[in-house]
């Protein structure tokens, strides 16, 4: 028998999303992973069809899917600097998610690492262990906007 291993976070972390758009944009590329039930809702809430948004909006990486960014800056093709997320309400998992990814979560490196391009890491509201594996774990938000 071996024993479960507890998790470096297990007291829990703090977060707090400034709106800083860091999680959004460049300078590097990066993926936004998008499921067909999320495109079927964005593209309602954009008013166009699933095979405009895909033809437009996204780009296929093998059997995935993620949403374009910006050619020069990299950032995702629906975040406005000034603004923000066009698409709060209707953003992927992944954007839901951030900053409690499961690479984020290997160690406490990991997660002093991500800290340096997120601000509202180690800072605001503490999350508990239940809540931070709940959203890590968390891949159909959509089935409550769909009900």
């Amino acid at each position: 028998m071996t024993a479960k291993k507890i998790k470096w976070y297990v007291a829990g972390l703090h977060f707090e999303c400034t709106q800083c758009s860091a999680c959004c944009c460049g300078p590097e590329e990066g993926v936004i992973w998008i499921t067909k039930p999320e495109m079927i809702l964005l593209a309602d809430f954009l008013d166009i069809t699933v095979d405009e948004l895909q033809k437009n909006y996204t780009k296929k990486y093998g059997l995935r899917t993620s949403i374009i960014e910006h050619p020069k800056t990299k950032d995702c093709i629906f975040l406005d600097r000034q603004k923000g997320c066009r698409i709060y309400n209707f953003r992927p998992n992944q954007c839901r998610t951030w900053p409690f990814w499961t690479a984020n979560l290997e160690s406490p490196h990991d997660w002093n690492t991500a800290a340096l391009k997120c601000p509202g890491i180690n800072r605001g509201r503490l999350y508990n262990f239940k809540e931070i594996e709940k959203l890590r774990k968390q891949k159909n938000w959509h089935e409550k906007k769909q009900k």
